[in-house]
């Protein structure tokens, strides 16, 4: 454990018991920075995936803020806190009444469901010392892979980490169930089928910032004997009843959009597939609907609501203790919503990552006119804890996300993202995707 002056009571036989378990994990991301990368088993591990040498610089050239060095650290009562607010939502969404709801206010094909949950569903906490505070639901998540390769080239070099070290990824165990997961999508919308190939489709998919990771997905797909191609939706055919690209017949569709109801002329045939059913699509219109839209969480921050939806009162009192409160922002608001905005964050209801969010503070008058007619929420604003880095004996403060990704209702995988300024930028010395390492037990 670095020390640096700041070490203030870690060390062994000095630690006195700790309040609580967020003082243990901040107080490791503030004064621990012995946990290095190891630079030339990351490098071995993504050129064998992305196409062999020189891979790796060119990623590194390409994408200088991608990757983070640095993990951070999570206590397992954080994570226990989390899986509880997780596991509260999937039992709101499976009631009808909520269902309801949330389908109200999804187009047409955002009511469709053929089976497939959903890959990578991303629930993104900050930590504070109130317990974790969930600030959005994605659909989509991406880093997942990145985050696996980081991961398990991350190295310990002091014994007061020990116990969170052992909560790194084993990088081949969990590729193979995230194969797993694609097939078992599969089989939920077409029992008798076998996997055989994968379309991974984003917009102009050689241009998009995590476009490297399509490529890590192309290669774990045909490791498994899956084949796989990466296209733009207007690549896609519809012929004599399935889905076609380059001639080949696609099983299923791993959907990188962040159109997320396929409203685009570029995915005009994707959106006649799925209304056909003649393709699983994963993660769905549906699946967005009702996780993802962020009107969603003005229903999840609401005890009262939630209890006429008739959601338990223990799960009512989780969710409002662990989502912020957030509001559709109306004209019938907006004068107590200007008059607060410092305490709020702005987000579009159907935006992604950081797209058209606004820190309350930063908002100008121009902004908020531009607000007040889009389709908005504002959720009450939770500051992110922070990670201290060491960088040539200069210190810089990073704030950072927590993101859980979850399928059927699970966590796999802990990732986070660091950052400097108002959102995630990926543009930040540093910062980028990070390792999230525990403990496999609760801290005392």
């Amino acid at each position: 454990m670095s020390d640096n002056g700041n070490r203030q009571g870690m060390g062994p036989g000095r630690r006195t018991k700790v309040e609580s378990a967020w003082q243990v994990g901040d107080m490791l991301n503030r004064y621990c920075h012995c946990i290095n990368l190891d630079k030339q088993l990351l490098r071995r591990g993504l050129e064998a995936r992305l196409g062999g040498s020189g891979a790796y610089s060119r990623l590194v050239e390409t994408h200088p803020h991608l990757l983070a060095t640095s993990p951070i650290f999570v206590s397992r009562d954080q994570v226990d806190q989390m899986t509880e607010i997780i596991d509260s939502i999937e039992s709101t969404v499976s009631l009808k009444t909520y269902q309801d709801v949330a389908l109200e206010w999804a187009p047409e094909v955002g009511r469709m469901h053929h089976g497939p949950r959903g890959v990578f569903f991303g629930y993104d906490f900050h930590l504070t010392n109130d317990g974790p505070k969930l600030i959005e639901v994605n659909t989509n998540a991406g880093g997942a892979l990145l985050i696996l390769h980081l991961a398990a080239a991350q190295q310990a070099c002091c014994p007061e980490v020990e116990d969170f070290v052992v909560g790194s990824a084993n990088l081949q165990t969990l590729e193979q169930e995230l194969v797993t997961m694609f097939r078992e999508e599969l089989r939920l919308q077409f029992p008798e089928k076998e996997l055989r190939r994968v379309a991974v489709v984003d917009e102009d998919q050689n241009t998009q910032f995590l476009s490297p990771e399509f490529v890590l997905f192309k290669r774990l797909f045909e490791d498994q004997g899956i084949d796989a191609i990466i296209l733009s939706p207007d690549e896609l055919v519809l012929r004599n009843g399935e889905l076609y690209a380059d001639k080949r017949a696609i099983d299923l569709v791993y959907n990188r959009l962040t159109d997320f109801y396929l409203q685009s002329p570029q995915c005009k045939i994707l959106k006649q597939a799925y209304r056909d059913a003649v393709v699983a699509l994963t993660p769905s219109p549906y699946a967005h609907a009702l996780y993802a839209n962020k009107r969603n969480l003005t229903v999840l921050s609401d005890p009262g609501l939630l209890i006429d939806l008739g959601v338990n009162a223990r799960v009512a009192d989780v969710l409002a203790a662990g989502v912020p409160k957030t509001v559709l922002v109306s004209e019938d608001n907006a004068e107590t919503l200007w008059k607060n905005r410092r305490g709020l964050f702005f987000k579009p209801t159907w935006g992604f990552g950081s797209k058209g969010t606004y820190r309350g503070a930063k908002l100008t008058r121009k902004k908020w006119e531009a607000i007040l007619g889009s389709d908005y929420v504002a959720q009450e604003l939770v500051p992110p804890s922070e990670r201290l880095l060491i960088n040539g004996g200069d210190q810089h403060t990073m704030k950072l996300d927590v993101r859980c990704y979850v399928y059927d209702g699970a966590i796999q995988l802990l990732g986070a993202r660091m950052y400097r300024g108002q959102t995630t930028n990926f543009r930040t010395d540093g910062g980028g995707l990070a390792a999230v390492f525990t403990t496999q037990t609760q801290l005392s």
